[in-house]
């Protein structure tokens, strides 16, 4: 009895374990079996034949078929697509012929040097203008050292638009201009002046410069360069330009600008030399990095007014010439206003041109008319040392209204700058000309002179860092004296700023 209950337990047991199984199997032999009783009673007409399914059967069988024979296809066309071609390699350098060394029938072995690559160019043009009808002027830069010791040449030629005209030769002569000053590349200034006028007709032509290192720097090869050096379209040549009067009386021609310039040292600058050359003045200004966003603002008043042009000239510091290229610089400006002013004055920004009271610009330099070029005395003061006065405010002042103190030391030979009537020019330096038709003098203390600030124009900070009670002092071991004749102008100048522009500068720091 016990051993049956124990065995119908055990039944049970394996019944339970395989319930959802069971149910699962129940429930389709129940739907099969309905579904068999339910086609007794459809109508014969809705019948299912083998063929019904075979059709069936292909219609998912041929779609299949044709995504798997695309999907082969695309892979098949992918496979057989050639790839993407590569970038076109550099073109290596043409190989040029390499000499070896050889023995000589007699013995020697005779050794050869192979040259590579250039040290410098030849030649880099800046600017080519017009002289008159028959002259022109090519500034540029050249390898110094083919100008110190071989012998270049530059030969000018005039080639007109009209085919049927044939190229008219010139006769060149060169100015080194940069008084020995070069580097690698040195300041060159090419006359081209031709037997008659060239395009008289105003048909067009260009001027072509042919630069020939004439065996500098290899003694077996004359390279000769050939440069398109001006363009002149039909109908372009003003030729009245030449003999009109002047759109300026005065024209400054500005050296190039550098370094973390003091806004508010240009702003000092610019106001004091608009009022002291009149509304018939104007400058030219080279930036060679120096005008940052500040020092733009400031110049901007003054652009807008028609007073000044900016020239960005960053571009020339790929080419290792003196002092930022600068003899190059005002050389181009020379020649490129020329024809635009009566007088042409070459100094610095930290330097302020002063004519003595009862005086004015125009009344000195029509004493001055009969010569073509005069150079100004310099009057050297302190960026250092300051009034005590001034002592709380001298962020307010102005740079030349507070630093009042004068270097006096004798025996010192000190730089002066000038102005020259352009027209009779040729070539021109930093602190004078010495290619020049016409007269130069020296004698002109008493007239006009300018104060040199040197050392404040890239000095952001305060310039004032001792501050005096004296009318003459020993500093540094160099003896100053007082001296306010820019300070009692400086109210003077400020109002004439406040008129011309306005109050937009006020806030211009160091």
């Amino acid at each position: 009895m016990v051993k049956e209950r124990v065995e119908k337990k055990m039944s049970v047991k394996f019944v339970w374990s395989y319930a959802a199984e069971l149910k699962l199997l129940l429930t389709a032999l129940l739907i099969l079996c309905s579904l068999a009783t339910l086609l007794q009673f459809l109508p014969s007409r809705f019948t299912i034949s083998t063929s019904d399914l075979r059709v069936c059967i292909s219609r998912v069988v041929s779609q299949n078929s044709s995504q798997t024979q695309n999907q082969t296809l695309l892979l098949a066309l992918a496979a057989a697509a050639p790839p993407p071609l590569p970038p076109p390699p550099i073109p290596s350098p043409p190989s040029v012929a390499v000499d070896k060394d050889r023995l000589l029938p007699n013995g020697a072995l005779k050794r050869v040097f192979n040259p590579y690559g250039s040290a410098a160019y030849n030649f880099i043009t800046m600017g080519a203008y017009r002289g008159g009808l028959n002259t022109f002027a090519i500034v540029g830069l050249a390898s110094k050292p083919l100008h110190l010791y071989g012998k270049p040449t530059y030969q000018c030629q005039w080639v007109p638009d009209l085919n049927s005209s044939e190229p008219i030769s010139g006769v060149s002569y060169k100015v080194l201009p940069d008084w020995g000053y070069g580097r690698v590349y040195t300041v060159v200034v090419v006359n081209c002046t031709f037997s008659v006028p060239v395009n008289a007709d105003n048909s067009g032509g260009k001027l072509v410069l042919y630069a020939s290192t004439s065996g500098g720097g290899d003694r077996n090869f004359n390279i000769t360069d050939r440069i398109e050096a001006l363009t002149e379209i039909p109908g372009s040549l003003d030729a009245t330009v030449f003999t009109s009067s002047p759109k300026y009386d005065y024209l400054y021609c500005g050296s190039s600008l550098y370094g973390t310039l003091s806004p508010q040292r240009v702003r000092e600058w610019l106001a004091y030399h608009v009022r002291l050359f009149g509304p018939r003045s104007h400058f030219v200004i080279h930036d060679a990095g120096g005008v940052h966003e500040e020092v733009m603002e400031v110049l901007k008043p003054w652009m807008e007014l028609g007073y000044v042009t900016l020239q960005d000239i960053r571009d020339q510091e790929r080419f290792d010439g003196y002092y930022h290229n600068q003899f190059m610089v005002v050389n181009d400006c020379l020649h490129r206003y020329k024809f635009m002013a009566k007088w042409m004055f070459f100094f610095d920004v930290d330097e302020y041109i002063y004519v003595p009271p009862k005086n004015t610009i125009k009344s000195v330099l029509d004493s001055l008319s009969d010569y073509s070029q005069f150079t100004i005395e310099q009057m050297p003061m302190s960026s250092k040392l300051c009034l005590t006065d001034d002592a709380g405010r001298t962020y307010r002042r102005w740079g030349f209204e507070k630093l009042v103190y004068r270097d006096v030391k004798k025996g010192i030979r000190r730089d002066r700058k000038y102005a020259v009537q352009p027209r009779a020019v040729y070539a021109t330096g930093v602190h004078m000309s010495q290619n020049i038709g016409g007269k130069t003098t020296h004698k002109t203390e008493g007239r006009i002179k300018y104060f040199h600030y040197h050392g404040t124009i890239a000095v952001r900070r305060e310039p004032c860092r001792n501050l005096l009670n004296l009318t003459q002092i020993t500093f540094e071991k160099t003896p100053y004296v007082l001296d306010t004749t820019m300070r009692d102008i400086a109210f003077t100048i400020k109002k004439f700023e406040l008129k011309m522009i306005g109050s937009r500068l006020q806030k211009t720091r160091q």
